[in-house]
C-alpha cells in the first residue's frame, strides 16, 4: 500500500512518542541480580521503597515518569554488560539465517533521580485481577527469539508537578515500618499523595475497598509512648475523592450543626456493613473510623477525614481547604510528625496526644504465675473515670445536685480598669499597645502537679501548695492596688467572702504575703506532673514551625519583633501548622471538661464524655489558675517600674504606650537587659509579642462604653475557646 511522506512521517513520530515498553518482569529481576544489587539499593537509587521494586519485578505494578525512564535507562546498561543466555542466538550455520532478538532498547537521558514527586506504586489488592501475563509465542516456536510483554495497564495520575517541601516537613524521618508515612491525601482520579512528596495510585472505587486497600500499605505512624500502640493510617478524601468513592460532596447542614452525619440506611454505611467493617458510635461523618475487631494482635483501623465535610476547620488550619493534595499531604504530614496523627478537630487532637504520651496501662508480670497481664501505667490517669468534687463539678453534673455551697471559679482575666482610676498622665499617651503571652496555657502546664486518684474531702486542712486540689477559703480581706486585676477573681474585682479555689490561687495568696486559712477541701494527696510530656512535645512543634518561619530562639528584641511583623507573608502551609498546635494546645485544655449539650438532655443525667478519664475539670481549673497568676506575676513587676494595663482579656494584656512598638513600653534595665520578672519578648511559651496598636482614644472610648479594648485591640474579635 502506498502512503505519502506525511503519513510515514506520522506514523514514525507516533513511534518515537511513544513510552518505550520494559524488558518482562522476570527479566528486570534478573539483570538487578546479575548485577549484585538488591531491592532495596535499587529501591535507594531511584528513590523509592523495596516494596515498589518488588512489584515492579513480579508484574504487579510498573512504573511511571521520571522513575520509568531512569529504571529504562539503568536496565538498558545492565543488559548490555549482562546478557541473557536463553535469548542470545545461536552461530547460524550455513543457509540459515541468525536469530535477531530484540534488544532492550535504549531510554533517553533521564531527569536526575529525585527530582519531581517521589513516586510509589502499591501493590494491587488481592480482591482485583492482576494483569495477565504474556507468554512468548516466538519462543514457543523455537525461533529464539522473546517478545517483550505489554505494560501492565495503570490508572490515569494527574500530573502535579514537583512537590514543594520548603519549611515544613523538611528533615522529617519516616519509619521504615511506616514507609508510606502517617497519612493519604486521595484525589478524585484515584493518586494518594504523602509526605515528603510520595505519590501511589490506589484503584479502589468503595469505601471497604479503600480500607483494605489503605491496610495493605505501610502507612501509620508509631507509638509515642513505649507502652502506647501506633497510630491507625489516616486517608483525606479530596471531594472528587468522596464522589468517586459514592459519598456526597457535601454533607448537608455541616456548617450548622456539628455531629452531623450519613444516615444508617445511606447506601455507603451499608456497603461497610455488608464488607463486615464497623463504624464507631459517632458515625460516618467528617472524621470516620472503620475498623475489625483486631486480629493476632493487629490493629484493623483507617480513619477518613473528609475535607468537603468540614473536617478541618477553617480556624484551626487556615487555607487548608484551598490547598492542592500535595500541599495538604505536607502540611497535616508535618503536624503528624511533630505532634499527631489527626484523628479529629485540633481539641480532640490535644485530648488524644495526652493518652498517647501517658497511656493508662503498662504489661506486668504476674508474681505467683509469671504471666503477664494489663496493670496501671504509673503516672496515667489509668483507664476508668473519676467524678469531680461538688464544687469542681459544672452545675448540671450529677454530683452538683443539691450542692449549695459554691462552685469553683477559675477562668481567665476578663477585666478593665475603673475609668476613674486612669492617671492623666496615661490617658494622654498616644497609643494603648496590647501584648499577647505566647501558648500561656501550654506554658502554664509545664510541672503543673495534678491530682491522679479521686478527691478526698476534708475538714479544716493545712494549707500544702503542694497538694492539688480545691480549697474553700476567705480571700476578700487582701487589699490589692486597684490599678491592677485581683489576682483571685476572674473579673479582677475583689472576693466578697468565702469561695473555692484551686492550689495555685491560693499559693499565690500566700506568695503576696497573706495567711490563708481553708474551712475545707476536697484533696489528691497522689500527683504527679501528668502533662509534662505533653507540654513538651507541644513547645517543641511549636518552637519547630516558628523556626521554619523565621522566627527563632535567641534573636534580639527588634530581630525578633522584624520577623513577627514578617510572619503573614511567610509559607502558607507552615502558618497553617502553627495555628494547629496552637489550637491543639488551647483546645486540649478546653476538652478536659466538655459540658453536657443537645435540646433532649436533663439536667443532673450522665452524658457520654463523663466516661472517659480525661474529663478532668479539675485539671482544667489547675491550667488556667496557673496561667492567670502567672500573668498577674509579671503585671505586678510592670507596676514596679510604673506601668499599669488598663484591660486584660485571657492572654492579651493592653498598657498605654507613647509609641507603637513593645520597645516603647517594655521596661529595661540601665543594663538593657528586660526587667527581671516582668514580660519579655520572645518566642518562647510564656513569653510575649504584640497583638496590637490602637489609639488611646480608642480604647478610652470603648472602656466608657462598657467594652473590653483587650478583646479588639488586633482588630478582631478575640475569644477564649472552650474546646471544640
Amino acid at each position: 500500500m502506498a502512503a505519502s511522506q506525511e503519513e510515514l512521517f506520522g506514523l514514525v513520530d507516533a513511534l518515537l512518542e511513544e513510552e518505550p515498553s520494559l524488558p518482562p518482569p522476570a527479566e528486570r529481576a534478573r539483570l538487578r541480580e546479575a548485577a549484585g544489587v538488591t531491592q532495596a539499593r535499587l529501591a535507594a537509587a531511584l528513590r523509592s521503597t523495596a516494596q515498589t521494586v518488588k512489584n515492579w519485578e513480579n508484574g504487579r505494578s510498573e512504573p511511571r515518569p521520571p522513575r520509568l525512564e531512569a529504571y529504562q535507562r539503568l536496565l538498558a546498561g545492565w543488559a548490555a554488560k549482562y546478557p541473557n543466555p536463553a535469548t542470545t542466538a545461536p552461530t547460524a550455520s550455513p543457509g540459515q539465517g541468525a536469530s535477531t532478538a530484540p534488544p532492550v532498547a535504549a531510554a533517553p537521558a533521564a531527569a536526575p533521580v529525585g527530582q519531581g514527586p517521589a513516586g510509589q506504586e502499591p501493590a494491587a489488592p488481592a480482591e482485583l485481577p492482576e494483569p495477565p501475563v504474556q507468554s512468548s509465542s516466538a519462543a514457543a516456536a523455537g525461533t529464539g527469539t522473546a517478545a517483550a510483554p505489554a505494560a501492565p495497564t495503570r490508572p490515569a495520575v494527574r500530573k502535579t508537578g514537583p512537590v514543594r517541601k520548603a519549611a515544613v516537613g523538611a528533615g522529617v524521618e519516616v519509619d521504615p515500618r511506616f514507609a508510606h508515612g502517617p497519612l493519604l491525601v486521595l484525589d478524585g482520579d484515584g493518586t494518594a499523595f504523602g509526605v515528603g512528596g510520595l505519590v501511589v495510585d490506589c484503584p479502589a472505587t468503595t469505601v471497604p475497598q479503600l480500607v483494605k486497600w489503605t491496610l495493605e500499605q505501610p502507612v501509620g505512624a508509631p507509638a509515642l509512648n513505649r507502652y502506647g500502640r501506633p497510630s491507625d493510617p489516616l486517608v483525606v478524601l479530596t471531594a472528587e475523592a468522596a464522589v468517586r468513592l459514592g459519598l456526597p460532596e457535601r454533607l448537608e447542614g455541616h456548617e450548622q450543626r456539628a455531629g452531623l452525619r450519613l444516615p444508617d440506611d445511606h447506601p455507603v454505611v451499608k456497603q461497610v456493613a455488608r464488607a463486615k467493617w464497623k463504624l464507631t458510635r459517632r458515625g460516618f461523618g467528617p472524621w470516620a473510623r472503620i475498623y475489625r475487631p483486631a486480629k493476632a494482635g493487629q490493629r484493623q483501623c483507617v480513619q477518613l477525614a473528609i475535607l468537603s465535610w468540614g473536617a478541618l476547620d477553617t480556624r484551626s488550619w487556615p487555607g487548608v481547604d484551598t490547598m492542592d493534595p500535595p500541599e495538604i499531604a505536607r502540611v497535616l504530614g508535618t503536624y503528624a510528625a511533630r505532634v499527631i496523627t489527626p484523628r479529629g478537630g485540633t481539641a480532640v487532637n490535644g485530648l488524644e496526644l495526652m493518652t498517647a504520651l501517658r497511656p493508662p496501662t503498662r504489661p506486668v508480670r504476674e508474681a505467683a504465675s509469671g504471666a503477664w497481664s494489663s496493670g496501671h501505667n504509673p503516672g496515667s490517669l489509668g483507664t476508668e473515670p473519676i467524678d469531680p468534687a461538688p464544687p469542681e463539678a459544672p452545675i448540671e453534673h450529677p454530683v452538683a445536685q443539691g450542692w449549695e455551697r459554691g462552685f469553683l471559679d477559675e477562668e481567665v482575666f476578663q477585666w478593665v480598669r475603673d475609668i476613674d482610676l486612669l492617671a492623666g498622665e496615661e490617658a494622654l499617651q498616644p497609643f494603648a499597645l496590647g501584648l499577647d503571652v505566647n501558648a500561656a496555657f501550654l506554658a502554664a502546664t509545664s510541672r503543673l502537679q495534678v491530682g491522679l486518684c479521686p478527691p478526698a474531702h476534708e475538714t479544716r486542712p493545712v494549707f500544702d501548695k503542694k497538694v492539688p486540689g480545691s480549697w474553700l477559703a476567705d480571700l476578700s480581706h487582701i487589699e490589692l492596688d486597684p490599678r491592677l486585676p485581683n489576682p483571685f477573681t476572674p473579673s479582677g474585682r475583689r472576693p466578697t467572702g468565702p469561695a473555692w479555689y484551686e492550689t495555685h490561687t491560693l499559693a499565690y495568696a500566700q506568695e503576696l504575703g497573706h495567711n490563708v486559712d481553708p474551712l475545707e477541701g476536697f484533696l489528691r494527696r497522689e500527683a504527679g506532673a501528668y502533662l509534662d510530656p505533653w507540654h513538651d512535645r507541644l513547645k517543641t512543634a511549636l518552637l519547630a514551625t516558628l523556626d521554619d518561619l523565621g522566627v527563632r530562639m535567641g534573636m534580639d528584641d527588634t530581630a525578633f519583633l522584624t520577623a513577627m511583623d514578617q510572619l503573614r507573608h511567610q509559607d502558607p502551609g507552615a502558618l497553617a501548622v502553627l495555628a494547629a498546635v496552637k489550637a491543639t494546645a488551647k483546645g486540649g485544655i478546653g476538652k478536659l471538661r466538655v459540658r453536657a449539650k443537645g435540646l433532649h438532655y436533663v439536667k443532673g443525667e450522665r452524658w457520654p464524655q463523663l466516661e472517659r478519664p480525661t474529663w478532668r475539670p479539675d485539671i482544667r481549673a489547675a491550667v488556667i489558675s496557673k496561667a492567670r497568676v502567672n500573668m498577674h506575676r509579671k503585671m505586678r513587676h510592670m507596676a514596679s517600674a510604673g506601668l499599669y494595663p488598663i484591660a486584660v482579656l485571657s492572654d492579651c494584656v493592653v498598657y498605654p504606650s507613647p509609641g507603637r512598638s513593645p520597645l516603647d513600653v517594655l521596661p529595661y534595665t540601665t543594663s538593657g537587659k528586660p526587667l527581671p520578672g516582668s514580660f519579655r519578648l520572645g518566642v518562647q511559651p510564656g513569653l510575649v509579642k504584640l497583638e496590637g496598636v490602637q489609639t488611646m482614644a480608642w480604647a478610652v472610648d470603648l472602656i466608657e462604653q462598657g467594652h473590653n479594648p483587650a478583646q479588639l485591640i488586633k482588630g478582631t474579635d478575640a475569644v477564649w475557646d472552650e474546646g471544640e
